[in-house]
């Protein structure tokens, strides 16, 4: 934020997204926070951008693994086809900590992955020093910052999408471009792949960011 004010544009009904699409819209990208708490992050994403040699089953893999170090912190996650190369981590919270603190944590936490596994993590988004690895963007949870919003097309070939799968399925994935616009659209009309997401209460502790410090 530059310290200037500035208007949020949200849509908030379907005519919203019908009218964006009418504007060329492929993609629509979110905040992390709700526009009512602009100041407090609703959710963490961690966003894994593998290096261009790796296959999806690494992507796979550190998506299982950070939600096994997450869950020791005892924070609950749920995965994200991106629709592109990688997976989504998203973390929901209680609106309580600002900016400035949860951003500090999932650098941390990038950091230390790439302090414990260096071989497959990298922290630095240097495409140079991501050769062989991944990198966990964490800067997709600064303020102002965006991440592609769950169901949204992508423009890319082959019309993907973004969709929100099961911890369960996600090793049964060839790609983080699984769905089409198409297969998407038949499977919103199924059971709710994050079930208890809105439900989860859980906020991040001094505890919690002392942990990865």
């Amino acid at each position: 934020m530059s310290g200037k004010e500035s208007r949020i544009l949200w849509v908030d009904d379907l005519a919203g997204l019908i009218a964006g699409v009418q504007m060329n819209v492929l993609e629509f990208h979110v905040w992390g926070s709700l526009r009512q708490q602009p100041d407090l992050p609703h959710r963490i994403i961690f966003d894994i951008d593998p290096d261009e040699a790796l296959g999806f089953g690494d992507v796979k893999q550190a998506a299982l693994d950070i939600r096994g170090v997450l869950e020791a912190l005892g924070l609950q996650s749920w995965p994200l086809l991106s629709g592109g190369k990688g997976v989504h981590v998203v973390v929901p919270l209680v609106p309580e900590a600002d900016w400035e603190m949860v951003k500090g944590f999932c650098q941390d936490f990038a950091e230390l992955l790439a302090r414990t596994d260096p071989s497959r993590f990298v922290a630095n988004m240097s495409k140079a020093r991501r050769k062989g690895r991944m990198f966990i963007d964490y800067l997709r949870n600064g303020q102002g910052a965006t991440a592609i919003c769950p169901w949204s097309t992508r423009a890319r070939s082959g019309a993907s999408c973004a969709v929100p799968v099961t911890w369960d399925e996600l090793p049964t994935f060839k790609s983080a471009s699984a769905f089409d616009v198409f297969t998407a659209a038949a499977r919103a009309q199924e059971s709710d792949a994050w079930k208890g997401y809105f439900d989860v209460e859980q906020t991040l502790t001094e505890r919690i960011r002392k942990a990865v410090r």
